[in-house]
């Protein structure tokens, strides 16, 4: 090329640079200016195309969001469910009416229900967001019930609570709910499986304290039940309450709305735990990967952004009586009707599932109410409770129950062996999950890709990880009686004229357009006459879309940027939780603020810990009274189940295999209900525990006379150990125990000399029952 030739190449191009500049907003030449421009300038003009393209096309996504919000707010019923569904009772034409609903959800196609099967019924928060996060992909805990072949009921909630509600009508709205559920499946094999998400979880529980007749097993996932709970240096978001000076600010909120609270103050709360995502990650993803992120940002975005209201009088007793009070563990609450909301007395097992990387819900505030409702692991057995957890290392508050990716295998274990976790001995267990694979025992006794297994824990396994501190008791009790005087100081000076001044509607109209968990919504969207333009601008960047090449120099930098941005606003986090927690435990832990609202120096716990009702206990010495005397009674089913439960104690655990194995034969002889086995496993356990010796010892006493009999009982009891592999250590030592008392009964039969006729027909006729009546020991 000749040097004429290169300098019209080089004028050439310095000319269309300033055409470029005002091309690039357009983005209206496909082959013209722009692409030249783009040569021309090389890297920098191939990524400054792009940037101004993934900047049009991120306003378009965030135009879509507020398009959907809006939408979603004209709906009567708005909700995020990946099901169909239908109304089963609307609570809003109750007596005393609530905005909760319950709906059957209908199964997918190619989903098969089984009707004796018991109901899953599953709760969502009512924290701030729009109902249906429960069910909200096909791998949500609706959906992984559902192929565990179990019908699904759904709990969910209108925008806007019913005039003067309370959480106690809720309450009883729920139990109403159960009661129907229930009464539609009175086939089922047990009581409705529950599941309560985060602050449904609580509710759930109260119910259950109250009606605890009506529930099969609760789950309760990222469930907050202990709220003063938590770790120095973590968990800051417990301190908040105390540096707010009490729930007074809940009132004001309620009274600047006019009655009504906001829960887009909620969602702004767990917002500001991280603001490194709040503010810049969650848009940048958006923005960086905007070709493809568009579609789970605006799925996502439509629970996360669908506030809800509550009236005032009912978040005023939430923050008093739970998150601030703290009262719900120790028995304080009583209903206006009466009821004493005591967690004692719940009959059914509780799974507790909670993650280390849940900053809204830590391990500390999901499990902390088990060791400040019991003081040793016999108050806990002797209240016939059976308490499961489990501990993830790293999920998220909210993949615990939309059963993400990481979440689905505890999902899915606990709906495929929730009938196991029913009949568990009273007790606390953590589940453990272990891969499943065909060098394993008994591999097609096991449900999915992971086998669960039930082990014993103790209460000091629990206290390991929650790490109660007396002296962080008497901090949060500082804080409550701060709180009730400062809440008595604003009813008193200020709530009059606050509410005077807010009595309009305009008012309250105004600060929710104005928050910042609204505020965004009503820019992008197309009320704003510039939006529209964007969104034509949208369509033709989708026309005429060129990425930057992923070699580009400049998207490295790109990345580096955020990451330090990422990197500035974690410290500026880091440094605020900090001197939040420096503030609160100077001005909590003051002995002399302790000792000016009523905190002495004293021994005594600042909560009072539930002693054992004296009716309760007379109740538990008449139970143990009859488990003695009947300690030598019964048949072959009480020796045989007697004879499991306690090779069992000597294992690791309970695990599926061997619970999947009794199954099958019980399916084989048409054994017992669950019911029936649950009972009788119960007090065979409790047998046990009171008198090993005695009740092993009378096993021999137990078992049928007939030799064939016995034999078939100890090779169903030896399928069934063996189910989850070769016993091993004090399990094999136990079976070998059984084993010898199955073979003593021979030489108790000889001893008593009972008169057989072998030859006679009616002796045959008799040890024909005998043996069936064998077959059907075990359930």
């Amino acid at each position: 090329m000749s040097k004429t030739s290169s300098a019209k190449t080089t004028g050439m191009a310095a000319n269309q640079v300033p055409n470029a500049l005002f091309a690039w907003p357009g983005i209206i030449a496909s082959n013209g200016t722009a692409n030249s421009a783009m040569q021309a300038w090389g890297p920098l003009g191939e990524y400054m195309t792009d940037a101004m393209q993934r900047t049009i096309l991120f306003w378009d996504v965030l135009r879509q969001r507020s398009e959907q919000y809006y939408a979603q707010k004209e709906k009567a019923v708005p909700h995020v469910l990946s099901f169909d569904a239908e109304l089963v009772l609307d609570a809003r034409t109750f007596a005393k009416p609530v905005n909760y609903l319950l709906v059957r959800v209908k199964p997918p196609h190619g989903v098969v229900i089984d009707p004796m099967k018991r109901p899953f019924v599953v709760v969502d928060p009512r924290a701030g967001h729009g109902p249906g996060i429960g069910g909200f992909k096909a791998d949500s805990e609706i959906g992984v019930a559902m192929r565990a072949g179990h019908p699904c009921y759904f709990v969910g909630f209108t925008p806007e609570p019913m005039p003067g509600q309370t959480i106690e009508d809720i309450i009883y709205a729920e139990v109403t709910f159960l009661e129907k559920v229930i009464a539609l499946h009175p086939k089922a094999e047990g009581k409705p499986c529950v599941i309560g998400n985060c602050q449904a979880g609580w509710a759930v529980m109260m119910v259950a304290a109250i009606r605890p007749e009506l529930f099969g097993p609760i789950i309760i996932p990222g469930s907050p039940l202990s709220y003063w709970a938590g770790v120095e240096g973590q968990n800051p978001m417990r301190y908040t309450g105390g540096l707010a000076g009490g729930s007074w600010m809940t009132a004001l909120a309620g009274d600047l709305g006019n009655g009504k609270f906001d829960g887009g103050y909620l969602v702004e709360n767990f917002e500001n735990l991280n603001p490194a995502n709040t503010l810049w990650s969650k848009n940048y993803d958006l923005w960086s990967k905007v070709d493809t992120e568009g579609p789970r940002f605006i799925e996502f975005e439509k629970w996360w952004g669908g506030h809800v209201n509550l009236n005032a009088e009912e978040i005023q007793w939430i923050v008093d009586q739970l998150f601030v009070g703290n009262r719900l563990a120790t028995g304080e609450i009583v209903t206006s009707a009466g009821d004493r909301i005591d967690l004692r007395n719940i009959r059914s097992p509780i799974i507790c599932f909670c993650s280390k990387g849940d900053n809204i819900t830590p391990p500390q505030q999901a499990l902390g109410w088990i060791v400040d409702l019991y003081g040793n692991d016999d108050d806990l057995r002797a209240c016939g409770q059976t308490i499961v957890y489990t501990v993830h290392d790293s999920i998220g508050h909210l993949g615990i129950f939309v059963s993400g990716g990481v979440a689905k295998k505890e999902h899915q274990e606990f709906a495929s062996n929730i009938d196991l976790i029913d009949v568990l001995p009273p007790g606390l267990y953590e589940a453990v999950l272990t891969p499943a694979s065909a060098d394993r025992a008994d591999p097609q006794q096991v449900g999915g890709e992971w086998i669960a297994r039930f082990e014993p824990r103790t209460l000091d396994d629990v206290r390991a990880i929650v790490q109660p501190d007396p002296e962080n008791e008497r901090r949060f009790a500082a804080v409550r009686r701060v709180s009730e005087i400062n809440l008595d100081l604003y009813r008193t000076l200020l709530q009059p004229f606050v509410k005077a001044s807010s009595s309009n509607k305009l008012g309250p109209e105004w600060m929710h357009k104005l928050k910042p968990a609204e505020l965004p919504f009503e820019i992008f969207s197309e009320r704003n006459p510039l939006m529209k333009q964007v969104a034509k601008l949208a369509e033709q960047v989708r026309e005429q879309r060129r990425p930057v090449s992923p070699d580009n120099p400049l998207l490295q930098y790109q990345a580096k940027v955020s990451e330090q941005i990422i990197a500035a606003l974690d410290s500026y986090r880091d440094l605020r939780d900090k001197s939040m927690e420096k503030i609160f435990l100077a001005l909590y832990g003051s002995p002399v603020l302790q000792a000016m609202v009523g905190l002495g120096a004293t021994d005594e716990p600042p909560r009072p810990r539930p002693g054992i009702d004296p009716q309760h206990a007379a109740f538990i010495e008449q139970r143990i009274g009859e488990i003695k005397v009947r300690l030598a009674q019964g048949d072959a089913r009480e020796a045989a189940i007697r004879a499991l439960v306690y090779i069992g104690m000597g294992g690791e655990g309970a695990d599926e295999r061997a619970f999947n194995e009794l199954r099958q034969i019980r399916a084989e002889n048409q054994g017992l209900t669950l019911q029936e086995f649950k009972q009788i496993l119960r007090e065979q356990y409790f047998s046990l525990m009171l008198d090993r010796e005695g009740a092993l010892a009378a096993i021999p006493k137990m078992l049928p006379h007939d030799a064939a009999s016995r034999k078939h009982i100890l090779d169903l009891l030896r399928r069934t150990v063996h189910a989850a592999g070769q016993p091993t250590g004090k399990k094999m030592e136990r079976l070998a125990e059984i084993e010898k008392l199955f073979a003593s009964a021979g030489s108790v039969d000889q001893d008593q000399k009972h008169p057989r006729n072998t030859a006679s027909p009616v002796a045959a006729q008799t040890r024909k029952r005998s043996h069936a009546s064998a077959s059907r020991v075990t359930a």
